[in-house]
């Protein structure tokens, strides 16, 4: 040991010395990160991929987007020109700026969507109820008989979003069914696609009738046909169930199913009796309200099991681009249901007012009175009941509680006016 301790000192006096290099520290500044960029799913999709491929328009101002970003100074120069006093050079191409502000400030949709070409349009969907071919059955009943035809089809669900739905009667949702309570109803269903599907109804039937595998399944290229007691009345609803059932629902097959209540069988009871015969179809009573339907829905664009667009009848904020017009004259019903798959609850709100609602729709009294906001899981629906008779013209909200949805395409107004609207 004592050798090593020699050899090692007469080695390190014949080294010479080494100047090590002085060492600068620079405290770093911390970067600051958006936590938008964190996330790879829904904004990242609509902010990022769909834009850059070109594929869509959607612009969700307010969301710190980067097309926002880059365009501050033109939403600003749109406000200005509709400032008073504001020089005309602010606005040289003479553009509705009040639209503008709606587009880009509401976090709406930039864009049309080309509803010819998806063979069917949101607002005329909003009062287009499918009562079938009526006759009398020999024991006086009456029989309500439908066709259904499940195929597959690709939908516009945004401005350049383009979706790869599996439709009834090519929509989607599919038709509103509207029957009587005590009609025989009868669907003839024809699968058209290339996978099995069903028609399962929420109602009251027998379990041959149920539309789910093994009864009432049509496989491709066959039919089945249902046929069952319209009953309890209310507002229900049908949809696939054939496995895996959250991708037969989420692809788009799903629709609504009133069942109006008999007036008949409310004789005894006078208030009863007025309710349903305002609710029943064709009546003089029920002409004096504004009825709509209005299912919630989600749609998955790039199947991760999480919803990129939200809507009320499948396309994003249909109903902020064009407005519901009212009379406030008049009561408003809406039939509204949630299918909206990968969430587990949606929700509907409206300013500036309240409303009755009627879980369900199978009582003739509210379940809640006087609220603003009604939140549903999937498959529940209800009636909601407005009347905006004392309140001032213009557009009132509605929307999902739920901002995201509300972002990404569940935004809708009523535009409400007066008699004669």
């Amino acid at each position: 040991m004592t050798f090593f301790k020699s050899l090692t000192a007469k080695l390190r006096a014949k080294m010479p010395p080494v100047k090590l290099p002085q060492l600068h520290l620079t405290r770093l500044k911390p970067t600051k990160v958006n936590p938008g960029q964190l996330n790879p799913t829904r904004r990242r999709l609509l902010g990022g991929s769909l834009l850059a491929g070109g594929a869509s328009l959607l612009a969700l101002a307010g969301s710190g987007s980067r097309a926002q970003a880059q365009n501050h100074d033109n939403h600003q120069a749109g406000y200005a020109a509709d400032t008073p006093g504001t020089s005309p050079a602010a606005n040289p191409a003479g553009l509705d700026h009040s639209k503008m502000r709606l587009k880009h400030g509401a976090m709406t949709t930039v864009g049309e969507v080309d509803h010819a070409r998806n063979g069917f349009h949101p607002v005329e969907m909003l009062t287009d109820w499918d009562r079938g071919v009526v006759s009398r059955l020999p024991d006086g009943r009456t029989l309500r008989e439908f066709e259904v035809t499940a195929e597959e089809k690709e939908i516009e669900i945004a401005p350049g979003i383009f979706f790869p739905a599996w439709t009834y009667n090519g929509r989607v949702p599919g038709p509103t069914l509207r029957v009587t309570e005590g009609d025989l109803v009868r669907i003839r269903f024809i699968n058209n696609t290339s996978m099995p599907h069903t028609m399962h109804f929420h109602g009251i039937h027998s379990a041959r009738m149920d539309g789910v595998p093994g009864a009432g399944e049509p496989m491709p290229g066959e039919e089945f046909t249902y046929e069952f007691e319209a009953k309890p009345f209310g507002c229900h609803l049908y949809h696939c169930h054939s496995f895996p059932l959250k991708r037969h629902m989420q692809k788009g097959l799903y629709g609504a199913f009133i069942v109006d209540p008999d007036p008949e069988k409310q004789r005894d009871n006078p208030e009863n009796y007025a309710v349903a015969r305002s609710r029943l179809l064709g009546t003089p009573e029920n002409d004096h309200w504004q009825e709509f339907i209005m299912v919630m829905n989600g749609f998955d664009t790039n199947f991760d099991e999480e919803n990129e667009i939200y809507a009320v009848n499948s396309i994003a904020h249909a109903y902020s681009n064009d407005p519901i017009r009212v009379d406030k004259t008049r009561p408003i019903r809406v039939y509204l249901v949630n299918v909206t798959e990968f969430d587990p609850i949606n929700s509907f709100h409206l300013h500036g007012n309240f409303f009755d609602y009627y879980d369900h729709g199978t009582t003739l009294s509210p379940t809640h009175r006087i609220i603003d906001t009604v939140m549903q899981c999937q498959a529940q629906r209800g009636i909601v009941e407005i009347s905006f008779a004392e309140h001032e013209d213009g557009h009132y909200m509605f929307h999902a509680h739920q901002a995201e949805f509300a972002e990404l395409g569940w935004m809708s107004h009523f535009q409400v006016e007066g008699e004669g609207a």
